[in-house]
């Protein structure tokens, strides 16, 4: 037998390795859990076993509505009990959180602090009662209460026990409160990006149509009428050709954010690719007079991609070519097999790029001109955009130019597709 404490004999050797080896354990797994429901299960659980009693219950501080509810409990229905809120006056709950001290009653009947509606509620009767605060550092955040010790009386040695629980699990708990409140921001957060890209997306989508049929009504205007009124025109075709310019932006945004994007790779000929993407600009180039020639075989050339996402990358490619291209330039279009790969590119004879800007050009938002002196719009994102969908089907992207107003060509490498049945 161990010795005898201040207050009253100490349990036997036994079951004190017993309890410390169970708190021990209950220490680690805190440690280790950040979901708060596996939490407070594992807290209210192992302290009814350590303390042999009927039902132990964790309740928390509300501080929007100031009083205390249960936030896990056994022995009855915890979503009954959270029905429940417990005030901090006239409860043994309240005076343990206010008091932030320790409570031991062995016989509860008559005491005017015991709250009898949680126990009618549930249908729990209360014989007796451990209560201990939970606290953090010098702030209380709750109260573990343990019910009904079934031998014999609360302890002294049961509170120090129930008193080391608590500590323990006011940190978990405080912890994994934590963890998910950023959760709920986080998918907030989430919420708020994915209704974000949904706009942009909806929006590029629905403007597209009407803004089409403003730069082809501008367009023949400009054409076929003469002086003031072919003025108007070209006035209203630059506009519209910058605010299709900033629909392109608003649908390579929500491309950069879905990048990572599962990519449904199969044989496609990188012909039709090439024909699918000039028709997605064939309004811009015709509203600037640009012609778009073709150099590439009849043979198809397959590679092995994601259609739809290399289409959005030669579109982006184009669209650079058709913005840095003069009124009536020439844009190239062409293919060939080169090595174990197809080659392909998209050249222009516009404003070029000095040699140490080649590799720069690829850069999120670069921009070759000073953003002090704007003459093309856009938000320098397309290129980046380019860069990345290719690369992330295996390809390799770059760009050549014999420097400032020599135009420039951009070329894509991809892998010749695998013969074999996909």
């Amino acid at each position: 037998m161990l010795g005898t404490g201040p207050l009253e004999s100490s349990p036997n050797l036994r079951e004190t390795v017993t309890r410390l080896r169970r708190l021990v354990e209950l220490s680690t797994t805190l440690n280790s859990t950040l979901n708060l429901n596996d939490l407070l299960q594992l807290i209210i659980q192992t302290a009814a076993e350590i303390l042999e009693c009927d039902a132990t219950s964790i309740l928390l501080y509300d501080e929007k509505d100031d009083h205390l509810f249960f936030a896990a409990a056994t022995g009855s229905d915890p979503k009954k009990l959270a029905e429940i809120p417990v005030p901090l006056e006239g409860s043994l709950a309240g005076t343990i959180f206010r008091t932030n001290r320790p409570l031991i009653l062995n016989q509860l009947e008559g005491d005017p602090r015991h709250y009898k509606q949680a126990s009618r509620h549930v249908g729990f009767q209360a014989r007796s009662l451990l209560g201990v605060p939970m606290r953090i550092r010098d702030r209380t955040t709750g109260v573990l209460e343990a019910l009904n010790k079934r031998n014999g009386p609360f302890t002294q040695t049961d509170q120090h026990v129930l008193t080391v629980v608590a500590s323990h699990a006011a940190v978990a708990v405080h912890n994994a409160q934590l963890v998910q409140a950023l959760k709920q921001a986080y998918e907030r957060v989430s919420t708020a990006d994915q209704l974000k890209s949904s706009f942009l997306a909806l929006a590029s989508h629905e403007l597209r149509t009407p803004l089409g049929i403003i730069i082809g009504y501008a367009t023949f205007l400009r054409e076929e009428s003469q002086g003031e009124l072919s003025e108007h025109a070209e006035h209203v075709l630059n506009a519209a050709m910058q605010m299709r310019a900033l629909l392109e932006d608003m649908t390579n945004l929500t491309l950069l954010e879905t990048a990572e994007s599962t990519f449904k790779s199969r044989a496609v000929a990188i012909q039709d690719v090439l024909e699918k993407a000039c028709e997605e600009i064939d309004e811009l180039a015709s509203a600037k007079a640009q012609t778009l020639v073709f150099d590439f075989p009849k043979q198809p050339l397959q590679v092995t991609a994601d259609s739809k996402k290399l289409t959005a990358a030669f579109v982006n490619l184009l669209h650079n070519a058709v913005r840095f291209s003069p009124e009536g330039g020439q844009i190239g279009v062409g293919a060939k097999r080169e090595q174990d790969g197809v080659l392909s590119w998209v050249q222009d004879n516009g404003i070029g790029i000095p040699p140490d800007q080649l590799g720069e050009v690829f850069q999120k938002f670069y921009q070759i001109e000073s953003p002090n002196v704007r003459h093309y719009s856009g938000m320098g994102i397309g290129l980046t955009i380019a860069k990345g969908l290719i690369e992330a089907q295996g390809g390799r992207i770059w760009a050549e130019s014999e420097g400032e107003n020599k135009g420039s060509t951009f070329k894509v490498w991809l892998p010749t597709a695998d013969q074999s049945p996909l």
